[in-house]
Parts: C-alpha cells; sequence; structure tokens
C-alpha cells in the first residue's frame, strides 16, 4: 500500500519550540509543501526577522536569513534586486511587521518588490512577552493593556491586509485562515499563488493568515480556537483584498 501522507522535503526533522497549540507550524508545511510542489526550493530564500519565528531557518530545508526587528521587507529587497532568479519570502509576526517594522512593509509593497510576504496576525506579540500589538482587539487584555486595549488612547486595531490593498501598486493581497480544515486549505491556495506570481515576476504578494496564540491570550489551543473565531474574523474578514490585473 502506498503512502499517502508524508513529511515535505522542504521541512527540516527539527522538533518544533512553538507552544502546545500555536498555528506557527500548520503555517510552515503550507509553506513547505507550496514549495515542494512548485520545485522551487533550490533557489527558496526565507527571511525571518525578530518574533516566534525568529528560529523559523531551524525547520525549512531552504535557504535562510535573519533580520533585524522588522526590517524583513528591507533585506528582502535587496537580496531580490542583486538576485532576482532567486524566490524571496518573508515571514512576520503582527508585532514585527505591523508596529516597528510598518514604515517597511509599505514602502516596499508600494515600491511593488517582487518578494512574497506571510504575515502572522495572532493579535498579540508572542515572543517577547505577551504586550499589546497594532493587531491587539479592542478590550483585549495583553501585559501592556492589563486591563484590555482602550481604543480612546491606542485606536483601532490595524488590518494590514486592508491597508495594503489599498495602495495602487501592489499586485496580490489576501487574509486567509488556519483555524478550521477548510480555511487552512484555501491559506495553501494562497500562499502558492503568491509564489506563483513571483515566479512569473508579476508583482508583491502579501498573505496574511489568522493565527491562534494560546500562551499568551491565556486559553487552551481549543478555547483559542474558538475566541480567533468568534472575535478575530468578524474584525479581520477572510479574503482577496487585491490581485493583479
Amino acid at each position: 500500500m502506498g503512502k499517502a501522507f508524508s513529511k515535505p522535503e522542504a521541512l527540516s526533522d527539527n522538533m518544533t519550540h512553538y507552544c502546545p497549540g500555536c498555528t506557527h507550524g500548520i503555517v510552515h508545511r503550507l509553506i513547505a509543501e507550496a514549495i515542494d510542489e512548485l520545485g522551487i526550493r533550490g533557489r527558496t530564500v526565507g527571511i525571518a526577522p525578530v518574533g516566534c519565528a525568529v528560529l523559523a531557518y531551524n525547520y525549512f530545508n531552504c535557504d535562510f536569513q535573519e533580520a533585524a526587528h522588522g526590517r524583513a521587507p528591507a533585506m528582502a529587497t535587496g537580496m531580490k534586486r542583486v538576485r532576482p532568479d532567486l524566490i524571496v519570502f518573508t515571514y512576520q509576526g503582527d508585532g514585527d511587521l505591523a508596529s516597528i517594522g510598518m514604515g517597511e512593509i509599505i514602502h516596499a509593497a508600494n515600491r511593488g518588490e517582487k518578494f512574497t510576504t506571510i504575515f502572522i496576525n495572532n493579535a498579540i506579540y508572542g515572543m517577547t512577552g505577551g504586550q499589546m500589538a497594532p493587531t491587539t482587539m479592542p478590550g483585549q487584555r495583553a501585559t501592556t493593556a492589563p486591563a484590555g486595549r482602550d481604543t480612546d488612547l491606542t485606536g483601532m486595531p490595524i488590518r494590514m491586509a486592508n491597508l495594503l490593498g489599498e495602495l495602487v501598486t501592489p499586485g496580490y493581497v489576501t487574509r486567509q485562515a488556519v483555524l478550521k480544515p477548510q480555511q487552512i486549505n484555501k491559506t495553501k491556495k494562497a500562499i502558492k499563488k503568491a509564489f506563483e506570481y513571483q515566479i512569473e515576476g508579476k508583482c508583491f504578494s502579501f498573505v496574511e493568515v489568522i493565527s491562534t496564540c494560546p500562551t499568551n491570550w491565556g486559553l487552551t489551543p481549543l478555547d483559542a480556537l474558538k475566541w480567533a473565531e468568534d472575535t478575530l474574523l468578524p474584525y479581520y474578514e477572510l479574503g482577496d483584498y487585491k490581485v493583479p490585473e
């Protein structure tokens, strides 16, 4: 009987450091599957800055670079311009991309840099201590907002896919999720499509993924999935926000 399911070649055999119930591992697998199916592993370079994915280079069997906090788009820009034959992707969290790296991602997208960004939105800073992120929901508690996010003081959460989708230049901007099997399948298709656009030299591509953080949310893995479904998805609506003409 043939094997029906196996580990992607683009994933390493290393044990994960992610917390129980964290969905980073799901997204890692989807990226690896897309890389394998497209046959691009030998020319793919990932870039991970500071955050939960800081050790992502341990989990992929492709070249990886480490960037300073928020600066992955700048590194990707330089790499892609010097070596346009490479397939370059950044893998960033919401604290990294939407806070300290906001200027980097907006200008890289607006210039139409030909790399791909995978943006993990779990509505909080993960690795650095559970602080409030630009994506933290109103009333959601964090170590820097123990009473919950006060929108009178901090404004509303930033919807990155919506924001980048309003720019004229970016070609492919989408928001997906990994909370249910159907969503995971759609996220896989979105990631693969983003890489395909890069292979074709078409455009900048941005895949936002609604994820969970049970540890910093103070929830069990199952409760975290339900909270994300009930609280995040009504505000962070799934779907394509920009597609190439």
